[in-house]
């Protein structure tokens, strides 16, 4: 896998380089936002960590100018932890946000998550299994198994199922409360979260185990929330 590292501290470079490297992967490296713009569009990367804090230019700017022709899986990096500038992140088109400090482990997890959603030909499963409760995005189905293995059926209404459905395509991906507003309840509603707290409410009561300790909807403080299948 091909890694390009945007970052201007040579140390956080050499530690993300060793590690990486020690795992087979190649690294390349860029210190500054036009760098990086034509690293990305030349070496044609496998996922990118972004950090916002660069000499040139924001790193929310190399965000927009990689989404405007790739799909690349782009992880931020940043000492920021404020809540504006991750929504910002996410909104511009990252895939997920890791505020500095962080764990190497941690880290490469979440490298595999962006990159195993972004392998050729990769889609989201159709049927997913949450426990006792199964999604079935192609049939539009959600059920449970109960006693003597009967299934049951689990009625969602249909804001629920856009807002399950919107999450079930994008698993493991950190997807900013803009992002869920505009694409279940439109650009108008992006200002209203606490309808998305709304549903999201309903959603575990209907499809978690225990709903007051999601396992499944996770909320990420600040950001927005994460669907996290089993095996995801």
């Amino acid at each position: 896998m091909k890694v390009l590292v945007v970052d201007d501290d040579p140390q956080i470079v050499r530690a993300l380089r060793i590690n990486l490297e020690a795992r087979g992967h190649a690294v390349a490296v860029a210190e500054t936002a036009v760098d990086a713009l034509v690293a990305a569009s030349a070496q044609a990367p496998d996922v990118v960590l972004l950090d916002l804090g660069l000499p040139d230019r924001d790193g929310i700017d190399v965000i927009h100018g990689i989404r405007g022709w790739s799909d690349v899986p782009i992880l931020v990096l940043s000492g920021r932890s404020g809540g504006p500038d991750k929504v910002a992140a996410l909104d511009a088109g990252a895939d997920d946000y890791i505020t500095k400090p962080f764990g190497i482990e941690e880290l490469l997890a979440r490298v595999r998550a962006v990159t195993r959603r972004a392998v050729a030909g990769e889609v989201p499963q159709s049927r997913v299994a949450l426990g006792d409760v199964v999604v079935d995005l192609a049939r539009r189905s959600v059920t449970r198994e109960g006693a003597g293995g009967i299934r049951e059926d689990i009625h969602l209404t249909p804001t629920e199922w856009h807002l399950l459905e919107v999450l079930a395509r994008n698993p493991g991906r950190l997807l900013s409360q803009r992002y869920l507003l505009a694409q279940v309840w439109g650009e108008a509603y992006v200002d209203q979260p606490a309808n998305l707290r709304l549903y999201m409410t309903q959603l575990r009561r209907k499809l978690e185990p225990v709903p007051t300790r999601p396992r499944y909807f996770l909320t990420e403080p600040g950001m927005g929330y994460r669907f996290a299948p089993p095996g995801g």
